[in-house]
């Protein structure tokens, strides 16, 4: 039973714990109906090349390995010379996988110009897991291949694959985590500095900032509904107050889905040149969604973090694959040279455990010694099996020429979701370049102003909690999905990703929420 109380309480949550006290709800919902989430952004469709492909080389990696030791079930190691020319023997010609197996590793050799040995020794003792990540950081064939990903997919046609350093991280929500503790452990960010921060935003990255361990003041760039979520020039503007010592943004927006466009990311670059000591952290795990889509990294290298996850795309949400990509010259490093003395002397004790020269030691480098508390650096990195499969992903993509047809395949499968959904609700659908269409956001108070009249859509904001909509359309109508003001947004404001159902489940929650609108509507009536 939803009460008042229940109401309240829930509103003091984040919108994804909102979400989950939800699920119960709509399990048992009134109606009987089928039980629909859209809250949440895990997508329902895989990727099986890359998948397929680290299955297939595990498999030789247990062969190769069975050739210096083999006693039942236990195996040795493997060995350099030759095991290019084994592998080969080892894919069968005809099998589709090894097929792309053969393309991906020949491509490789040729592209990045390595010995053909060293770069399947690396891909078969990382997808066997039999050492630890060397170098920590990233496996050195791997951490060419992407960049080389990074650089056709996000880069926007800007060459920046040879002066860029990766650092592979338990998808990206690791990746942030480790970049805010590794900005305050090298005193980059204090309490009491400002961030700027797109919204509405993922709500996590609302509240990090504000933890005890930060204590950061945000400062909000703000994108507004009617403005169909594009963030104004006069919003960016606010960067050129130097009291701000960061922006923190994703691109395209979540959970807007909106990308910035060409202007706008002229328009930060020409900040940039007038705040050239401002820290720039760029999520663009939505990207591939977008056609012919441009990083913050790509106009503002020097000053950018960039954050990626394959997370989204690949359908890898369970595996954690993410990663941290910093230019040769930042400004991160610039700024640690010019720390006060005593400062620096800290941070030479700190990293001096790690290395004989702690003050040459780059900003991306102390985020992997600081993501192992420092003393555990010599075992830090990620899984090596996770590198390799970052890899092969990567090289679906890479050894297609011009556009990668499973990229294709899932944009079309989010448009076509957020098509039925727009349609089936009779709103106006955004049909811009820059709209990723990996979510779309309802503005419950104007669809009822539009489907019936103001008197009505007034009537909802006085006398009912904004998450009543909500709650009602999971205990009664059997249908999840989330809050915007939890992301920054205006109360009223629904998500709904396009990313977890089946292509049809979007018709039936378009008129799930259409129903509900008319039983309050009819509500309304009754008391007028």
């Amino acid at each position: 039973m939803i009460t008042k109380d229940l109401e309240k309480k829930l509103e003091g949550l984040g919108a994804f714990e909102i979400s989950s006290k939800m699920l119960k709800l709509a399990k048992n919902n009134e109606k009987h109906n089928k039980f629909l989430n859209a809250g949440r952004g895990n997508p329902n469709w895989i990727n099986t090349e890359g998948r397929l492909a680290l299955s297939r080389i595990v498999e030789f990696g247990v062969f190769e390995s069975r050739r210096t030791i083999h006693e039942g079930n236990l195996a040795g190691y493997t060995n350099l010379d030759g095991i290019y020319e084994r592998l080969m023997d080892f894919l069968d010609g005809g099998h589709e996988v090894d097929k792309f197996l053969r393309d991906a590793i020949d491509y490789s050799i040729k592209t990045l110009n390595v010995n053909k040995d060293e770069l399947v020794k690396e891909f078969v003792d990382g997808a066997i897991g039999n050492d630890y990540p060397v170098p920590n950081r990233c496996l050195v064939n791997t951490e060419k291949i992407l960049k080389l990903y990074l650089e056709k997919e996000l880069f926007g046609g800007v060459k920046l694959a040879n002066e860029t350093n990766v650092f592979p991280t338990e998808g990206g929500t690791a990746a942030i985590c480790y970049i805010f503790n590794s900005l305050k452990e090298n005193g980059l960010i204090k309490a009491g500095d400002k961030i700027a921060i797109n919204t509405p935003i993922f709500t996590p990255y609302l509240q990090i900032p504000e933890l005890k361990d930060y204590e950061m003041v945000e400062v909000d760039l703000i994108s507004k509904e009617e403005n169909n979520w594009v963030i104004e020039d006069s919003e960016l503007d606010k960067l050129r107050d130097r009291e701000i010592k960061a922006l923190f943004f994703v691109n395209p927006s979540n959970p807007a889905s909106k990308a910035l466009s060409e202007e706008a990311l002229n328009h930060i670059a020409d900040i940039v040149k007038e705040r050239k000591d401002l820290m720039i952290i760029t999520d663009d795990v939505y990207g591939t969604f977008v056609e012919n889509f441009k990083t913050i990294y790509s106009v503002a290298p020097h000053n950018t973090l960039l954050v990626y996850s394959f997370s989204k795309l690949y359908g890898v949400t369970g595996w954690r694959l993410g990663l941290i990509a910093a230019n040769e010259n930042n400004v991160f490093d610039e700024l640690i040279s010019k720390l006060p003395e005593e400062k620096l002397q800290d941070l030479d004790k700190r990293y001096g455990l790690v290395t004989f020269e702690p003050r040459k030691f780059k900003f991306i480098e102390r985020i992997v010694a600081d993501s192992r508390s420092v003393g555990l650096y010599h075992t830090s990195g990620l899984s090596t099996p996770q590198q390799i499969q970052m890899a092969l992903f990567a090289l679906t993509s890479l050894i297609t020429k011009g556009r990668d047809p499973y990229i294709e395949s899932s944009k079309k499968l989010v448009r076509e979701r957020y098509h039925d959904l727009c349609n089936t609700l009779g709103i106006k659908e955004d049909d811009s370049r820059e709209n990723a269409k990996y979510y779309s956001l309802i503005d419950i108070y104007e669809l009822a102003g539009d489907l019936y009249d103001d008197k009505f859509k007034e009537y909802l904001k006085e006398n009912f909690e904004p998450i009543d909509f909500l709650l009602r359309l999971a205990e009664i109508n059997g249908v999840v999905l989330m809050e915007g003001v939890g992301f920054g947004a205006a109360p009223g404001i629904l998500r709904v990703s396009e990313a977890n159902l089946p292509d049809e489940a979007y018709k039936k929650i378009a008129k799930q929420v259409l129903e509900l609108l008319s039983e309050y509507y009819n509500q309304y009536k009754s008391q007028n």
